[in-house]
């Protein structure tokens, strides 16, 4: 469920798209802005979801991209596709397990840029207690203001859901319609740290 993530928003690692600035930047997560959501497809539907409670830290340097990094921690719980009872069940051990998993995590490993606005980052997602390799595709939206906040749009390739051991019971599997990729959708706004 991309999210996460993660997070993810390397996208800041696009700094170099601004003109003079110094060597290092930091930049939070602004919540109240962004959008971690995913969407899966069952039967002749699809399911929209999101986390609510995330954080995340960039940190950026303008004259060489490919030392910037970004963290991403997303509260599992916090997951909402509007649904209570089906929340409740993807809370439960059957599934995410938050008890025993809280968190999602990304950890960038390398950041290349691809264009003027764009760049990819290479890290490693951390969910259900599995950690993969992942590839988010950044995109600036808006440039660093004034005000030192900016927003980027993030993609990736779908989730596997086994791949994270994601399952649920056999029996509800066959019968469930769930697919099992899962598409990401992230907007991320981040303000330049004090």
């Amino acid at each position: 469920m991309k999210w996460f993530v993660g997070n993810i928003i390397a996208v800041f690692v696009l700094g170099g798209l601004g003109t003079a600035a110094s060597a290092a930047e930091s930049y939070k997560f602004d919540p109240s802005g962004s959008t971690i959501g995913f969407s899966v497809h069952q039967f002749l539907g699809t399911t929209q979801g999101k986390f609510t409670s995330f954080s995340g830290r960039i940190e950026v340097d303008r004259e060489h991209p490919e030392n910037s990094s970004v963290t991403a921690q997303i509260d599992v719980r916090s997951i909402d596709t509007r649904i209570k009872k089906r929340d409740d069940h993807l809370r439960s051990a059957e599934f995410f397990d938050v008890e025993k998993f809280p968190r999602m995590t990304f950890k960038s490993r390398s950041v290349k840029r691809t264009g003027p606005q764009s760049g990819d980052i290479l890290g490693d997602l951390t969910m259900h207690g599995v950690t993969k390799p992942i590839t988010l595709h950044v995109k600036l939206l808006t440039p660093i203001n004034e005000t030192g906040r900016a927003r980027w749009s993030v993609t990736t390739e779908p989730i596997t859901r086994r791949d994270f051991n994601l399952m649920f019971a056999p029996a509800a599997e066959s019968v469930s319609g769930i697919s099992q990729t899962v598409a990401i959708n992230i907007e991320i706004e981040a303000k330049r740290a004090q």
